[in-house]
């Protein structure tokens, strides 16, 4: 586990703008909320990284969401593959996570676990936004179609919300002391003040500045635990007239399920179908995929 010293500076998101080049941005390192999620669950190496990857973006794309209260679920799904759901969320700076696999299937796929592979087919991405303020709720999908989640991601972003993004994953999280961090930063277009979109134009020499340092950012520089967020943002950008350093946001890991919880979920439910439920103690068993608790629940 960490020491004191080396859980500085972890589970935060720092976001960035760097207003000349009409950018924002935000570095992540996940710690001990990372080995939290991670230690719900005895997932092989592979579901490890492909986790630690999907709670990285969740984090850096749930603090893009403005109003307090709002919440980011990421979702992969398909069908016939060794991994048929992962599923993340983000609310509030808190994280779960979930991988539901098939254990015989996965350890056929040994030397071939590409995204590909371990999906299956009719691989698909769902980034859903559910707003606090308006109550909205928005989603787009994307096809799983690349090399990484962050690929996918990228694609999400330059589809969905015609915003040119990048993303840099670094993962460490073969040990107890896992750590996982990422880069992501954009070009906010003069089409969000009603203008031409940034897309359609024949160049955008500020976005392609940008990128290009950007892309240098290394998985093993993200996972440092000697190098500062900040740090990381002086490497690449400390040339530019200006980068503005936002609010962190605090990160841990966040289970919302409870006793209280379930009780009020079932107590919806019409009396014959909790008659159903119940085991022979007359108790409803709930499992908890997010967190592996079971909880028994009398009504």
């Amino acid at each position: 586990m960490f020491d004191d010293d080396a859980a500085k500076g972890m589970d935060e998101v720092l976001p960035f703008t760097i207003p000349s080049r009409d950018v924002r941005g935000r570095v992540i390192r996940l710690g001990p909320s990372l080995h939290a999620i991670l230690a719900a669950h005895d997932y092989p190496p592979v579901l490890r990284r492909l986790l630690g990857e999907a709670l990285v973006l969740s984090a850096m794309m749930g603090t893009l969401l403005k109003d307090e209260g709002c919440q980011l679920t990421l979702q992969v799904q398909a069908e016939k593959g060794a991994v048929d759901l992962l599923v993340c969320d983000y609310r509030l700076g808190e994280l779960r996570g979930y991988v539901r696999h098939d254990a015989e299937r996965l350890a056929a796929l040994e030397g071939r676990e590409t995204l590909q592979e371990l999906f299956g087919e009719k691989g698909y991405l769902a980034i859903t936004f559910d707003l606090a303020a308006t109550g909205k709720r928005y989603q787009g999908v994307v096809p799983l179609e690349g090399t990484s989640l962050a690929r996918v991601c990228e694609a999400y972003f330059a589809q969905s919300e015609q915003v040119p993004t990048l993303i840099r994953i670094g993962l460490d999280v073969e040990g107890e002391a896992c750590v996982a961090g990422g880069l992501l930063i954009q070009h906010l277009p003069d089409g969000e003040e009603g203008r031409e979109r940034l897309h359609v134009r024949m160049n955008h020499p500020h976005w392609e500045h940008v990128a290009a340092l950007a892309g240098s950012m290394t998985g093993k520089e993200l996972v440092d635990p000697r190098l500062g967020l900040d740090d990381l943002i002086w490497r690449l950008f400390h040339e530019e007239d200006e980068v503005r350093l936002l609010e962190t946001t605090a990160l841990s890991r966040g289970c919302r399920c409870s006793a209280d919880y379930y009780k009020t979920v079932l107590g919806r439910f019409p009396e014959e179908e909790l008659d159903a439920m119940r085991d022979e103690a007359g108790a409803i068993l709930v499992d908890c995929a997010f967190c592996s608790r079971v909880f028994p629940i009398e009504l």
